[in-house]
């Protein structure tokens, strides 16, 4: 491969790792070519960037991107296939999906929430983080939940009054 080939293959990757907040790196040896298929168009369907790398370009690539990712070296080993994805527990909930019709893809890493993850069993870890999305539900239903309990011991507290009220309107 040429070094203009490479330095474009870098450049490529850095505006990758920059314009994505997480990504993961899995093992995609063993797929046909056909599961390999399937596996991107399920990346596609879920907004997922699949990018088949070499260890080294993608180690200077995240060199140049200039973001803090310590670590991730030991997980850059063999066939690298990486999943760039804005929400942090998609591709890890995508990789256990697509591992119900087989074992692969074989998770080695992961860079999100600014944190890096190594090994397999890191994978379930992963798929229960709530994404940032999930947490401003959470947020917004217990918010919602006490409100809703003072409109309604104002409501029912108005129609007692008014209850008592006609009760002693009709006595006179």
């Amino acid at each position: 491969m040429k070094k203009t080939d490479k330095s474009t293959i870098i450049n490529d990757l850095t505006s990758k790792i920059q314009e994505y907040s997480h990504f993961y790196v899995t093992d995609t040896t063993g797929l046909n070519a056909g599961a390999t298929s399937n596996l991107r168009r399920l990346c596609f369907k879920q907004d997922v960037k699949m990018v088949v790398v070499k260890n080294t370009l993608f180690k200077k690539a995240i060199e140049q991107s200039e973001k803090q990712i310590d670590g991730l070296n030991a997980a850059l080993k063999g066939t690298s296939a990486v999943l760039f994805s804005n929400t942090g527990n998609l591709p890890a909930k995508l990789i256990k999906e697509f591992r119900k019709k087989g074992t692969v893809p074989v998770f080695k890493g992961a860079f999100v929430e600014e944190s890096v993850y190594i090994g397999e069993s890191q994978l379930e870890v992963l798929a229960n983080i709530k994404s940032k999305e999930e947490l401003i539900g959470d947020v917004i239903a217990l918010l919602q939940s006490p409100m809703k309990n003072v409109i309604g011991a104002l409501q029912s507290g108005g129609t007692t009054i008014h209850g008592i009220l006609k009760t002693l309107g009709e006595k006179e």
